[in-house]
């Protein structure tokens, strides 16, 4: 398979005069692996006894998105020696007299800054740094002081008030940096069935920023691909059997002065269906209730039948009532509470018409139609939801992030 024209960009870019690289555009466009590659082969033909630095949302990220697909290239195998240190997060390669280290890093959050200090870099690349900490990414950048160190950065786009796009992307040329937007179509290995699942999987601004690659600000409803038909089902329409042919799990927001929420949900492979609801919203019925009633009303929730028996995906910080659904024999499991992450991967389910929720399911459905963005956070580069009224909401986030395999969105 040969390389799009802007990939063979990528690998001219180091013996450019250009310091810096900016990639940003579609998912799955062909960006990473190449940039990956080309920095590698630079650092290789032109440094010795110097530190280099792949950065990526969390290391496991870096692992995933950069190493693995790096260590896979059948060239890089039969001309260098290549070890990664798994323990240390360290690829140290030779060739010849000629060694070179490759440390990885996170920049998850705003602390993150601090594990990049007190080294000396002759380059870094940042994957996703649209998703890490400007702490972190200018710390990493200043650690650049080798001689001929340069730069490279790839993302997918956010939001057009994020920090990145308005002092990088927006400032390329003053910054000496060279600016390659992808497409889809940038990506020769992609062929047609896949790049039409990304095109139809994706709605609103999860379109506008993953297949046509722009950078978008969040506003207004967060799901807007919801439809009150495709959606939601009658409780008659209801797959026959599902309970006993599909996995099940109740998610669970936990609250005491907020609303108490149980989702019933079946995953059958393809659809994730939920089936029912709890809530005990406390300011309404003027009493909070203890762990151990709510205790009671999960069980009465999950019922009785043995064959239906299964995981509580539970808000991760509710310590006290995992543990009250410990001693019951529940099995608990903690949620993915990554917000963002969690919005879009149920945006993509309810684009794709695989969230189905049942209609007597009125308090979750009622909830996605408020469940809007925060317009004030975002006029400063911040993207979160208002919250208000968000607690089955919530729930779904848990479900989809930490049920639903990555490869049914679209992640590898």
């Amino acid at each position: 398979m040969g390389l799009s024209e802007k990939q063979r960009e990528i690998l001219r870019f180091p013996y450019s005069n250009y310091t810096s690289i900016i990639c940003d555009g579609a998912v799955r466009s062909g960006k990473t692996s190449i940039m990956a590659l080309s920095f590698f082969l630079w650092a290789m033909g032109n440094f010795n006894g110097c530190a280099f630095a792949y950065c990526g949302k969390s290391v496991g990220s870096a692992e995933r998105n950069i190493v693995t697909p790096l260590l896979s290239v059948t060239y890089l195998r039969q001309n260098f020696d290549i070890q990664y240190n798994r323990g240390e997060h360290v690829i140290t390669a030779r060739r010849g007299n000629r060694i070179n280290r490759f440390y990885l890093f996170g920049g998850r959050d705003a602390s993150s800054y601090t594990l990049i200090q007190g080294i000396t870099l002759a380059g870094v690349l940042l994957d996703e740094v649209a998703l890490m900490p400007r702490s972190f990414v200018e710390q990493a950048l200043l650690r650049c002081s080798v001689k001929g160190a340069k730069t490279w950065f790839n993302c997918n786009p956010d939001s057009s008030n994020h920090w990145f796009y308005k002092e990088w992307v927006l400032k390329a040329a003053e910054r000496n940096a060279l600016h390659l937007h992808f497409l889809l179509d940038d990506n020769p290995s992609l062929d047609e069935k896949t790049k039409d699942w990304y095109k139809t999987s994706f709605r609103g601004i999860y379109y506008q920023r993953y297949v046509e690659g722009l950078w978008v600000a969040a506003d207004g409803v967060i799901y807007d691909m919801f439809d009150a038909t495709e959606n939601v089902y009658r409780k008659e329409d209801e797959p026959k059997g599902l309970k006993y042919s599909a996995q099940r799990y109740i998610g669970v927001d936990y609250g005491t002065i907020n609303d108490m929420v149980f989702l019933d949900a079946y995953d059958d492979g393809d659809t994730l269906w939920i089936t029912r609801e709890y809530r005990w919203a406390s300011r309404e019925e003027m009493r909070q209730k203890t762990d151990s009633e709510y205790g009671d009303d999960f069980m009465a929730f999950m019922g009785d039948d043995p064959q239906l028996y299964c995981p509580a995906i539970v808000d991760p910080s509710a310590a006290s009532f995992k543990e009250e659904l410990q001693r019951r024999g529940v099995y608990v499991i903690d949620a993915d509470n990554d917000v963002l992450d969690g919005i879009r991967r149920v945006a993509t389910l309810m684009g794709q018409r695989k969230l189905k929720i049942c209609e007597t399911c009125e308090g979750l459905i009622g909830e996605i139609s408020g469940y809007i963005w925060d317009e004030k956070a975002a006029q400063n580069g911040v993207e979160r939801p208002v919250k208000q009224a968000d607690h089955a909401c919530d729930v779904t986030r848990y479900l989809c992030s930490t049920i639903i395999p990555r490869w049914r969105f679209g992640e590898v």
